[in-house]
């Protein structure tokens, strides 16, 4: 088995700044949403095996706890780039040699990003 996305709700009319975060800042591209699937409006965005769906909904509330986990290669970059950009971002106990931090999306949906670390004790 392997995963194949994972779903992000974004609330209607979303989709600007949803790319703005998610193309722009983190990296991601978009690829088209195939028919009749793109009328429904939100996005899909994939960067090498990593697709995450951004799908409106209607009645919309943040997921404040669960979240993807996103490993990036330069988390240091991303995590500049995010503060520059005015997000916020927390960082969390490294796991599995991984650095990480988590941040909330324009829409307040939480999500992780980890990277690689030198020290391996972590």
């Amino acid at each position: 088995m392997h995963l194949h996305h994972v779903q992000v709700a974004i609330p209607p009319g979303g989709e600007d700044e949803a790319r703005a975060f998610w193309i722009d800042l983190v990296g991601f591209g978009e690829i088209l949403k195939p028919q009749p699937m793109a009328s429904r409006g939100g996005l899909w965005i994939i960067d090498g095996t990593c697709e995450i769906h951004l799908g409106i909904e209607e009645s919309f509330s943040p997921a404040r706890k669960a979240h993807p986990g996103i490993v990036v290669d330069d988390i240091d970059s991303l995590e500049q780039r995010l503060g520059w950009a005015g997000y916020e971002t927390t960082p969390d106990v490294p796991i599995h040699g991984m650095r990480r931090f988590h941040v909330s999306d324009p829409f307040g949906n939480r999500i992780e990003f980890l990277g690689r670390v030198l020290d391996t004790t972590l």
